[in-house]
């Protein structure tokens, strides 16, 4: 059985290739549209660029800066901010901008995570949270929510619980008064 974390990198790693087979295409597209002279003069700007063409990493940036525009920080999942930035440090560990916006988003990511917890969307709230911890592990306030995710697991059993047990005496009452 795979666990919620260990599929996160998998959804990410599905995005990325499907971000860069639909640039592929696309990319097919445009070289065959405009000749040659169109794919040399690309690849011309790649090179001028720095030998690496990161339009996949643009693509990804542009998706999360709208997702940050959108209040999409953690949730939905596949289609969020951290995802993106993230996917960009996947491609590009060195790239300044997404670890900067994932530093800055932090404390509100955070503080969706709290919300899931709080409204009892306990397993909502562990992805956010294995999300946030993917990118930095040791945080304090991660550990925190951790604890306060695993005590609000412990309530949603005890009262779970509590019900079972009602109902069964309910069951036991019944089935005693018919005989």
């Amino acid at each position: 059985m795979s666990s919620p974390v260990s599929s996160a990198p998998n959804r990410r790693a599905l995005v990325v290739a499907s971000m860069v087979a639909m640039l592929a295409v696309a990319g097919g597209a445009f070289w065959w549209l405009h000749g040659s002279h169109g794919a040399a003069s690309a690849s011309g700007d790649a090179a001028a660029a720095g030998g690496k063409d990161d339009s996949g990493v643009t693509i990804l940036l542009d998706l999360a800066k709208t997702a940050v525009t959108e209040r999409r920080l953690v949730a939905p999942a596949g289609s969020n901010a951290y995802e993106f930035y993230l996917s960009v440090l996947q491609l590009d560990p060195g790239n300044k901008a997404a670890q900067e916006e994932l530093h800055e988003a932090f404390p509100t990511a955070s503080a969706d995570v709290e919300r899931a917890i709080n409204n009892n969307e306990l397993d909502e709230a562990q992805r956010e949270l294995s999300l946030l911890r993917e990118f930095d592990s040791t945080n304090y306030i991660l550990s925190l929510l951790g604890g306060k995710l695993d005590a609000q697991r412990q309530i949603q059993i005890r009262q779970d619980e509590a019900r079972a047990a009602i109902i069964q005496a309910q069951q036991s009452a019944a089935s005693g008064s018919l005989q």
